[in-house]
């Protein structure tokens, strides 16, 4: 039996099929709508309830920075959220001159309405699809997204961020202040994508610490993303020298950087010191965390092994990845 390549199909078209689909998503999860959700709010508002209620004490500039919204729109949402008793203000504990935003009890209600309707309309959907096919369109999805978001990112990179990234650099070892700093960034991050809590924050903050306390010695390095004081990524390699295996741990960078190749810097020194000291390097992640993943796999990771875990504090499908060193 002959086997024949289907051609590639041509990029124009490609473009102008996702085009069509992403038209056809907008309309059916209900875009175009006054309000979404059923909610009776415009759906930026109902993005910003959403938002809040993942990262409690959010600021009203990263509101917008998230949602792709100006300063001044940004602003007059919150105000209508605040003014509809959804969403308060509390004085920044760090900086007199910022205010948190949290939701109200009405504020978590709405959003649990809102987490209710779109579960449903999701559930609904995939109940039409075989399972292969939905995690085909997990992770196709993922992918998309994540490079609609780094295109995004690549645009506006000087005219928004370019004087921050500058700023930004890369140091090795302990920085005071870094293991709070490294702690909560984890804490944002995996509040959002996980939903954990109290319990992996603790651990994060005192396996770090004991981490720091051993530094410097052979075998170990920590990389921080310094801007001025305030610690902005972070990555680690704790290894053990006799069964020459090492551990990549706590590596993570600020969202404010993200697009700007900082995290693939962290991950380049990461890997050229374990390929002068070790054999393999693993390290555990969670699963749907497509845009870490294709990082990982661009430096020679591959998936190892795969289960659900409690060790956070709730249940997740943890995976691991395992390197050879590059000899």
């Amino acid at each position: 039996m002959d086997f024949i390549d289907t051609p590639v199909q041509s990029r124009d078209k490609t473009i102008l099929e996702l085009r069509e689909f992403s038209r056809k998503l907008v309309r059916e999860l209900g875009f175009m709508r006054n309000t979404l959700a059923d909610s009776g709010l415009a759906p930026s508002a109902v993005h910003a309830i959403i938002e809040i209620g993942a990262t409690p004490g959010i600021q009203a500039r990263d509101i917008a920075q998230i949602l792709r919204l100006d300063k001044s729109n940004a602003s007059r949402q919150i105000a209508r959220l605040e003014a509809a008793g959804l969403v308060t203000r509390q004085t920044s504990s760090e900086d007199a001159r910022s205010s948190e935003l949290y939701l109200t009890a009405n504020g978590q209600k709405l959003r649990r309405k809102i987490d209710k309707f779109a579960t449903d309309q999701v559930s609904d959907a995939l109940r039409r699809m075989v399972p292969e096919d939905q995690q085909t369109l997990v992770r196709s999805l993922a992918l998309y997204a994540d490079a609609l978001a780094h295109g995004h990112e690549h645009k506006i990179y000087h005219r928004t961020h370019a004087a921050h990234t500058e700023s930004a650099r890369i140091v090795e070892g302990y920085r005071p202040g870094c293991i709070g700093d490294v702690a909560s960034l984890h804490a944002r991050f995996y509040a959002h994508h996980a939903g954990f809590g109290v319990f992996f924050e603790r651990r994060v903050a005192t396996e770090l610490a004991a981490f720091a306390e051993s530094l410097p010695v052979e075998g170990r390095a920590l990389w921080l993303v310094m801007e001025g004081e305030r610690t902005l990524g972070s990555l680690a390699i704790d290894g053990d020298l006799t069964t020459r295996v090492a551990h990549l741990r706590w590596f993570i960078v600020d969202d404010s950087l993200r697009g700007s190749g900082i995290g693939r810097q962290l991950m380049a020194r990461a890997m050229s010191f374990v390929d002068a000291h070790y054999d393999e390097t693993y390290l555990w992640t969670f699963k749907s965390l497509d845009a870490a993943r294709h990082l990982y796999e661009s430096f020679g990771f591959t998936l190892s092994d795969e289960a659900e875990g409690t060790q956070w504090g709730t249940s997740v499908i943890e995976q691991r990845f395992t390197r050879h060193a590059a000899r």
